[in-house]
């Protein structure tokens, strides 16, 4: 495989095997399809393993290569198994890189690179727990990659506060949005129209989004509760993702705005197949999340359409958020300064409004877009390829 280890100058393209548990909906998941879209177009070999679903077959719409194996499996039997496995594949399919995005996946692909003697890189991409020792060393290996990306330089400094990467091998890559399709000109007044009419909201009121599956740590009766404060019958709520066959927490929820007399204003939709049009709708765009998001797609997706956005003051919002200017940062879980800062947000002038807008967008575009994603990933590859050094 040395000819190939030249950053993309050699007789053959890289090939690069991407591994995580399953295709679903998720940040994980996007992120993987984007690489490979990435890779594809650079002339690149990408692939994919992973347990499959929904979004497998945007994995081979793009023109990668997916394998099916049991890689969410936390069955050590099951997870030695996927040594073999990936060993099999990385000799098979001359694979250069194996890029691990989850800790099942990792350690399984960490031992087959040593076993295959390929490169191995891995993506931090959450705040895992990391209460005992136990925790900490599984959730290690995802410091093990000769790089190790962080999505966002707060989860670059757990990195270092809890596990002690080596900063040489750190690499900081926040996640990307793409800015074609996340573009407000790009959306037309039918698919606005359509999304309207189908979340039976009224012309003229203002809307109030939170997209966010339907989990506590997102923050959903936070909102609730600061709509409660807020006392205003001159708006729409909708919180907007799935409960991915969980419904206790939708009931608790739904009981929580009946409670709050709250039924007329709020309703919680299906996860939406079109956000583009669900932001163009929003007159402002909420993160509620009680816990740090690792980076926090909706807050860059909103700014990207040039929506106010209002953000928990925690984790990677304090870097994609400029306050002030693109949006408001307000205290975990305090119902009532999100309340405050509704109200800041919905009595915008139409002047300040759309000089926010441009602002946000264009922040967006300089720092976080997914163009700019793809490539630094790709420079990552090619400076783990040029060293031609596996450890």
């Amino acid at each position: 495989m040395s000819d190939a280890k030249t950053g993309g100058t050699g007789k053959r393209a890289p090939v690069v095997l991407q591994v995580l548990p399953a295709l679903v909906a998720g940040g994980v998941e996007r992120g993987t399809v984007e690489i490979a879209t990435a890779l594809h177009d650079a002339g690149w070999t990408p692939l994919v393993a992973s347990a499959g679903g929904p979004m497998q077959y945007e994995i081979e719409r793009v023109g990668a290569t997916h394998f099916m194996l049991p890689l969410g499996s936390k069955n050590p039997l099951t997870m030695y198994r996927n040594v073999q496995r990936l060993a099999a594949l990385v000799e098979t399919h001359g694979i250069d890189i194996l890029h691990a995005r989850s800790r099942a996946p990792a350690w399984s692909a960490f031992y087959a690179s040593r076993r295959s003697h390929c490169h191995f890189v891995t993506t931090f991409h959450g705040t895992y727990s990391a209460g005992n020792w136990a925790k900490r060393y599984y959730n290690a290996i995802m410091t093990k990659g000769e790089r190790a990306i962080a999505i966002s330089e707060f989860i670059a400094g757990e990195m270092r506060r809890t596990y002690g990467v080596d900063p040489g091998k750190l690499r900081v890559i926040p996640r990307g949005v793409r800015m074609d399709f996340f573009n407000p000109d790009q959306v037309s007044p039918e698919r606005i129209i359509q999304l309207a009419r189908q979340w039976q909201l009224s012309d003229d009121v203002p809307v109030i989004l939170l997209p966010g599956r339907l989990t506590r740590w997102k923050g959903q009766p936070v909102l609730i509760e600061a709509l409660a404060t807020l006392g205003r019958r001159d708006i729409q709520c909708r919180l907007v993702g799935s409960d991915h066959g969980r419904p206790g927490y939708r009931k608790e929820l739904e009981k929580l705005i009946v409670d709050r007399g709250l039924s007329n204003i709020i309703k919680i939709m299906d996860h939406c197949k079109d956000m583009p049009a669900a932001y163009m709708l929003a007159d402002v765009v909420v993160s509620a999340s009680t816990d740090p998001e690792a980076f926090g797609r909706v807050v860059t997706e909103a700014q990207a359409m040039g929506r106010p956005v209002i953000a928990t003051d925690h984790g990677a919002a304090q870097e994609t958020v400029s306050l002030g200017e693109t949006g408001w940062l307000t205290p975990p879980g305090d119902s009532k300064r999100l309340a405050e800062a509704l109200s800041w947000a919905l009595e915008l002038k139409p002047e300040a409004r759309n000089h926010l807008a441009a602002k946000a967008r264009a922040q967006i575009v300089q720092r976080y877009s997914n163009a700019a994603m793809c490539k630094a990933t790709i420079d990552v590859y090619r400076e783990v390829l040029a060293g031609d050094h596996i450890s």
